[in-house]
């Protein structure tokens, strides 16, 4: 009797808890809710034409640079700049004390006024004896003796008049005067100090408009590099550290004669009208130099290319708001942009923002359903 109501028991137990879970399940099934969709931003892949550059960094140079020097000795006597100053070709710099060299040429002035008047009187003296030697009054030798004292008058009369110009050359050079347009530096010598020809170094001008700037880039873009240089001119764009969204443009000028071996590299010099004055020696700024543009190319956001274990790949938007993974074959990038090679078309839609939740055949929900990429400017 004990047993059956104990087996009663177990029997009831197994049933109601049976009951308890089969309902469960069935209420958790029917109150199940489908999975939410993932948010996400799209983008459309387009065609545009994109540059083909090269990005590199370099370092400003004046386009002419000269030292100042005396090309005669003395005291400098005026600067008539200011240090920093923008100065013009054959703007007068400074002043070397002319007295010295004005009194040699007042003595070479006096010298050749001296010879003239010598000459002068040779020569009549040398007509004078050539009518009389015609005339049977005088010798040969007399005749002679006054051609040669004439001519060797003329002959100091050259020479005097070369010591002259000498001298009014000297004179010259003791205003010394700018050999370019540019910009002055300090002053290396101030005035009252004794400067030495060719020697003392007064001032640096440098020419900052035009300016350069020198860069170098991988030896395996060379043969492009000049391809493009002979069919035309190559634009360089210059980037300031702290103006990056204002350049400057430039173009190609130079391209050295040969080839780093250290480095692997090759130097190259671009040339910028700098009209504001942006640019400036020594600076060391961002360059872009555009070899060509390349026509229709298919074009995406970069941050929609992800990497994983097979390569590169992105997601696309199916027509049910599914989404699927592709790979890409990306053929390079240009700021935002990725330039695709192999992989999608023009019209696609792919995720550019969203791609942590995302999964082969899961659901989306667009954030932007009517965003456009923006083209490159160019």
């Amino acid at each position: 009797m004990v047993q059956r109501i104990l087996f009663n028991v177990i029997i009831c137990a197994f049933l109601c808890l049976h009951i308890f879970f089969y309902g469960c399940g069935k209420n958790s099934k029917k109150g199940q809710k489908a999975p939410t969709p993932a948010p996400v931003t799209v983008a459309e892949v387009i065609r545009k034409a994109m540059p083909i550059e090269i990005r590199t960094f370099g370092t400003v140079e004046p386009s002419e640079t000269v030292a100042v020097k005396a090309q005669v000795s003395g005291v400098l006597k005026e600067i008539k700049f200011r240090e920093g100053q923008d100065v013009k070709k054959d703007e007068v710099l400074f002043i070397i004390d002319p007295v010295p060299f004005q009194n040699v040429l007042k003595q070479a002035e006096a010298a050749l006024s001296r010879d003239k008047i010598q000459h002068e009187n040779a020569k009549k003296e040398t007509k004078r004896q050539d009518e009389l030697l015609k005339k049977g009054l005088t010798s040969q030798d007399a005749y002679d003796q006054a051609k040669t004292a004439a001519d060797g008058l003329g002959a100091a009369v050259k020479a005097n008049e070369a010591v002259l110009e000498n001298a009014k050359v000297q004179v010259g050079y003791c205003t010394i005067r700018s050999p370019i347009d540019g910009k002055t530096g300090k002053y290396l010598v101030d005035q009252g100090n004794l400067v030495t020809a060719n020697e003392t170094t007064l001032n640096t001008i440098n020419q900052i408009k035009p300016i350069d700037a020198s860069f170098t880039v991988p030896e395996h873009n060379l043969g492009e590099i000049c391809r493009q240089m002979a069919a035309g001119k190559l634009k360089v764009q210059a980037f300031l550290p702290d103006e990056p969204e204002k350049t400057e443009s430039g173009i190609l000028t130079f391209i050295d004669n040969s080839v780093d071996r250290d480095t692997g590299t090759i130097r190259l010099l671009a040339s910028f009208p700098n009209e504001n004055g942006r640019l400036w020696p020594g600076q060391y700024i961002k360059l872009s130099l555009m070899l060509s543009v390349q026509q229709n190319a298919i074009v995406v956001p970069s941050n929609a290319v992800l990497t994983g274990q097979k390569g590169t790949y992105v997601y696309i938007i199916k027509s049910d708001l599914t989404a699927e993974t592709r790979s890409v074959k990306v053929a390079r990038q240009l700021d935002d942009w990725a330039i695709i090679a192999e992989g999608l078309k023009a019209g696609e839609s792919v995720v550019a923002e969203g791609q942590q939740r995302l999964g082969p055949g899961t659901k989306v929900e667009i954030k932007n359903p009517s965003a456009k990429t923006t083209p490159v400017n160019q």
